[in-house]
C-alpha cells in the first residue's frame, strides 16, 4: 500500500525538534523514562525515519507512538476515576457564600487531577495534538507506515497484523486489501489480529455469529460479555469527555464571558460529548456511521436466545429491557406477553424487571437530552437531537421465518424475519419495465441472479458497434485515467486504461478519431441510461453520474499462481465492511450514486468474470461472463457487492456507467458533452461555438 504524501508538512518536520536529544539519536527513538513522551512527536519521528529509509527506527518510533497514546488515555482515565472517588462535588448551600462548598470541591478535584497526572504525563500542554494528527490516529494511518516498515524488515507476521488493523478502519482501501491477500498466501497468515479492536464489539460480533448458528448458549455468553464491556466503555467515554473541549463559535483568546456563561459554555461541550457516547460506542473504528440500534439489539438477541435455552425469566427480563428503548415494538411486546404466560403458575411475572443498568443509562441519556435542549432554547446553542435508537437495526435471524408461516408453535413468540434490512429507500423498488429497444434481449432478473435490483441483458449493442467502440478505445484511452494516473490502481498484474465521453468527442473534433465513432460512445451510453431507467420503473429522471470507457489488460509474466481480483469486491455508493456485515454510506464513497451498469465490448480474453457476492465479500451469488453487447445493471448500494475476477490473458473492455437520481450530482462532463452534441446536430461546428478548448486537460 502506498502511504501517500507526508501527512502534515511543516508540522511533521517541526515535531521531532521538540523531542529530547536522546529520542532523536540512534534511529529516532532511543531512551525511555521520565514523563510520558508525546505520541504526536514520536509519530513524527517514525514517519521521518520511514521516509529516510530507517525502517527499524520507523517501526520502533511508531510502536512507541501507539503505546504512548494508549498509556495517555489510561493515565487520564485512572486519575479522573480516582479523583472522582476522592473528591465528591458538594451541593451548593443557601444564602450568601452558599456556592463556596461547591466551588471548593471543584478546586480540590482540579488539584487532585493535577497531582495525579503530572508525575506520569508532565505538563498538560505536552500532550495537546493537532487535529490532523488526531485524525491520522483515528483512521489508523500509523499502521499503514508500520506495515511497510515491517515488510522491509522481513517481519511478515507483524506486517500482516498492521495491515489488517489499518484495513479494519479503511475497508475501501483496495491496495491494502490486496496486500492482506498476499500475506495469506506468502506467509500462510490466515488468523489476523486487529490491534485496535474494541472488545465489546468483538464480543457482540461473536455473539451474533453463534446466534446465527443456533448456538444459543455460546451466543448468550458472548452477548452478556459484550453488554458488560459496553457499560464499562460507557463509563470510560463519560470520563474522557471531561477533558479540554473546542469552542467552535468564538475565539477563546478573545473570550469575555462572565462566570456562569463560561461554565455553561464548557459544560455544554462536555455534556454533548457525553450524550454522544451512545454513538461513539456503536461506531467501529474509522467509521462515521454507528451500527443502528446497537445497544437495544443486545437485549433483542438475548431475549430470544434465553427463550431457546429455556430460561424464561431472563428472556422476559431482556425483552422488558429492550422495550425501554422501543416501548411500541409490537413483536417484542408479543414476545414479552408470551414469556409472561410461560411463567404464570411458577412466579409473578410482574416481579421480573428490566435490567438496572439499562434503566440507569436511559434515564441519564434522557436528562442529558433535556439539558441540551434547554441550553439550545435559552442560551443560543445550536443542537438537534439525533435518533440514537434507530429501529432500522433488527435481529439477523437467518433461520427464522415470519410468524404467518413459522415453524414455531402457534402460541410461541413472534419473531422477526430474515437478515437485518438496509435502511429503507425513499422510493419503491420495482423492476420488469419495458426494455424500449426490440433487439435487446432479457436474460436474467434479480431472482435469477440471487439478489435485489439486478438485471442481465444481451444485444444492447451489435457486433459492429463493439468493434467500432474498441477502435475508439485504442485511440483515446490513457493509462490510469480516472485514478490520478495510476496505471494499475486495482492490481499490479493488470494495466488499466480509460476515457470519458467528452474526451472522445474532443478527439473526434480534433480529427484524432472518427467523429462518428466518438459519437457512438455518447449514443450507446444514453441508450443504456434509458434502458436502466425504464426497466427499474423509476418515477424520476435518471442522470449520469460518471461514464467511463475502460479496458483491463493482463500483464505478461505476472499471471502465474495469481490469486487476486482484477477489481476487489466493493459497493458503488457505500464503504463495504465485510467483518461487520455492513456497508457504510459515508465519504469517501460516492453516496449519491443510485444505479450502475456495465456494457461489455468483447469476450476474447481469459478470466474477467463479473461477480456478485454477499456482504462478506466472499460468498459468490452470481457470476457473469462478459461478451459483446451484454449489459449487467443493478442498484448501487450495499445490497449489491460486486467485483471482477482476474483477467489472466488478453484485454477486457467495457463501458462503465454510474447513475444518480439527484440532479445536483449530474456528471459535469456529460452536460458539456450534451452541449457539444446539440451543436453537432445543428451542423454549426466551430472552435468558438463548441464552448470547448481542444487543449483543455480533460
Amino acid at each position: 500500500m502506498a502511504t501517500g504524501s507526508r501527512p502534515w508538512g511543516a508540522l511533521l518536520l517541526l515535531l521531532p525538534l521538540l523531542l529530547p536529544a536522546a529520542c532523536r539519536a540512534g534511529g529516532g527513538c532511543a531512551g525511555e523514562g521520565g514523563p510520558l513522551e508525546p505520541f504526536d512527536a514520536l509519530y513524527a519521528s517514525g514517519v521521518e525515519a520511514y521516509y529516510g529509509g530507517d525502517f527499524a527506527g520507523a517501526a520502533r518510533c511508531l510502536e512507541r507512538a501507539l503505546r504512548s497514546r494508549r498509556e495517555l488515555r489510561a493515565a487520564r482515565l485512572r486519575c479522573r476515576r480516582s479523583c472522582r472517588g476522592q473528591v465528591r462535588l458538594a451541593a451548593p448551600g443557601p444564602g450568601g457564600g452558599g456556592d463556596l462548598p461547591f466551588f471548593g470541591s471543584v478546586l480540590r478535584r482540579a488539584g487532585c487531577l493535577r497531582r495525579c497526572e503530572e508525575p506520569r504525563l508532565g505538563a498538560a500542554s505536552r500532550h495537546r495534538v493537532a487535529e490532523e494528527v488526531g485524525a491520522d490516529f483515528q483512521r489508523r494511518v500509523p499502521y499503514s507506515y508500520l506495515q511497510r516498515a515491517y515488510i522491509q524488515l522481513n517481519k511478515l507476521e507483524e506486517a500482516a497484523n498492521a495491515a489488517h488493523t489499518f484495513f479494519m478502519a479503511n475497508p475501501e482501501h483496495m491496495e491494502i486489501q490486496q496486500d492482506i491477500e498476499n500475506y495469506k498466501t506468502t506467509a500462510g497468515k490466515v488468523d489476523l489480529i486487529d490491534r485496535e479492536a474494541r472488545q465489546h464489539m468483538e464480543d457482540y460480533s461473536a455473539g451474533v455469529r453463534h446466534y446465527d448458528k443456533e448456538e444459543y448458549e455460546l451466543a448468550i455468553d458472548f452477548l452478556e460479555r459484550a453488554l458488560k464491556g459496553y457499560y464499562s466503555e460507557d463509563e470510560d467515554c463519560q470520563l474522557m469527555c471531561e477533558g479540554p473541549q473546542r469552542f467552535e463559535e468564538h475565539e477563546y483568546l478573545e473570550y469575555k464571558a462572565g462566570l456562569y456563561e463560561a461554565i455553561a459554555d464548557h459544560y455544554m461541550q462536555v455534556l454533548a460529548c457525553k450524550h454522544d457516547c451512545v454513538r461513539e460506542l456503536a461506531t467501529r473504528s474509522g467509521r462515521i456511521s454507528p451500527i443502528e440500534n446497537f445497544l437495544p439489539l443486545h437485549y433483542d438477541y438475548l431475549q430470544f436466545a434465553y427463550y431457546r435455552v429455556g430460561d424464561y425469566v431472563k428472556a422476559l427480563e431482556c425483552a422488558k429491557s429492550y422495550l425501554l428503548f422501543h416501548p411500541d415494538d409490537e413483536d417484542v411486546l408479543e414476545n414479552a406477553g408470551y414469556y409472561e404466560g410461560l411463567l404464570e403458575g411458577t412466579m409473578d411475572p410482574d416481579t421480573v424487571k428490566p435490567r438496572k443498568e439499562a434503566k440507569t443509562l436511559l434515564r441519564r441519556h434522557k436528562l442529558e437530552s433535556h439539558l441540551l435542549q434547554v441550553a439550545a432554547a435559552g442560551l443560543g446553542y445550536t443542537y438537534t437531537e439525533p435518533n440514537y435508537w434507530n429501529r432500522y437495526g433488527a435481529r439477523q435471524d437467518e433461520h427464522s421465518v415470519p410468524s404467518s408461516i413459522s415453524s414455531e408453535p402457534e402460541d410461541g413468540p413472534r419473531l422477526s424475519l430474515a437478515k437485518k434490512p438496509m435502511p429503507k429507500p425513499d422510493r419503491e423498488l420495482k423492476e420488469g419495465g419495458p426494455l424500449l429497444y426490440s433487439d435487446v434481449k432479457f436474460v436474467y432478473n434479480s431472482q435469477q441472479l440471487n439478489g435485489t435490483q439486478r438485471v442481465l441483458l444481451d444485444n444492447v449493442i451489435s457486433e459492429e458497434q463493439c468493434r467500432e467502440l474498441h477502435r475508439v478505445a485504442n485511440g483515446i484511452m490513457l493509462a490510469g485515467d480516472g485514478y490520478r494516473g495510476k496505471t494499475s490502481p486495482h492490481t499490479p498484474n493488470e494495466r488499466f486504461e480509460g476515457a470519458t465521453v467528452l474526451k472522445a468527442l474532443k478527439y473526434g473534433y480534433e480529427g484524432r478519431v472518427p467523429l462518428k465513432s466518438a459519437r457512438l460512445f455518447y449514443d450507446i451510453s444514453e441508450k443504456a441510461r434509458r434502458i436502466v431507467e425504464s426497466y427499474f420503473m423509476l418515477n424520476s429522471t435518471l442522470y449520469f453520474s460518471y461514464t467511463h470507457l475502460v479496458c483491463r489488460t493482463a500483464l505478461s509474466g505476472q499471471q502465474e499462481r495469481r490469486n487476486d481480483l482484477s477489481h476487489p469486491i466493493h459497493a458503488d455508493n457505500c464503504l463495504l465492511d465485510p467483518e461487520a456485515n455492513e456497508c457504510w454510506k459515508e465519504p469517501p464513497a460516492y453516496t449519491f450514486r443510485d444505479y450502475s451498469a456495465l456494457l461489455y465490448m468483447n469476450a476474447d480474453f481469459e478470466g474477467g468474470e463479473f461477480i456478485f457476492t454477499e456482504m462478506d465479500a466472499k460468498t459468490v451469488t452470481a457470476s457473469i461472463k462478459p461478451k459483446c453487447g451484454r449489459m449487467i445493471s443493478f442498484s448501487s448500494g450495499g445490497e449489491n457487492p460486486h467485483g471482477v475476477k482476474a483477467v489472466t490473458k488478453g484485454q477486457r473492455c467495457a463501458v462503465a456507467l454510474w447513475f444518480t437520481l439527484d440532479p445536483l450530482y449530474r456528471e459535469l462532463e456529460r452536460i458539456q458533452a450534451d452541449e457539444v452534441i446539440a451543436m453537432l446536430d445543428q451542423e454549426h461546428l466551430g472552435p468558438s461555438e463548441m464552448n470547448i478548448n481542444p487543449k483543455d486537460e480533460l
